[in-house]
């Protein structure tokens, strides 16, 4: 059974972030108000019926420019420590994390918040029964 992806790094990123930034897979309502803000999307992959690939990115949404690059600056950091991790709750361990597209600003159209985007390669597999 091939892991929840999104959960899967949710998860990881969570227990690796600093109290107060808030991680999903949907945005909220009245984002401006609910930030700092990972969200987390998976894009696409594929497998080779023992390894699925997935591709992820990273949304990173701040109230100013400086805070965005310092949050995606720690949220780089995580993704990359999440690699040779069991996942938490499910039967899977995230074998390698290699970043497909470095971290950019990209406008968001709403003036109260800066956003950047960078995409992420997750391989992960079924854990072996203990």
């Amino acid at each position: 059974m091939w892991a929840d992806i999104e959960l899967a790094v949710i998860t990881g990123l969570d227990t690796r972030l600093q109290d107060g930034v808030r991680v999903t897979d949907e945005l909220p309502d009245r984002l401006e108000t609910k930030l700092p803000l990972v969200w987390v999307q998976a894009a696409g992959g594929a497998d080779d019926r023992v390894t699925d690939t997935a591709t992820v990115d990273v949304h990173v949404f701040a109230a100013t420019r400086a805070e965005t690059w310092d949050l995606t600056e720690l949220v780089r950091t995580a993704m990359h420590a999440l690699a040779a991790t069991h996942v938490p709750g499910q039967k899977a361990v995230i074998d390698d994390v290699a970043t497909d597209q470095r971290p950019a600003l990209v406008p968001y159209g709403n003036p109260a918040l800066r956003r950047s985007v960078a995409t992420y390669t997750v391989a992960t597999r079924e854990r072996a029964a203990p």
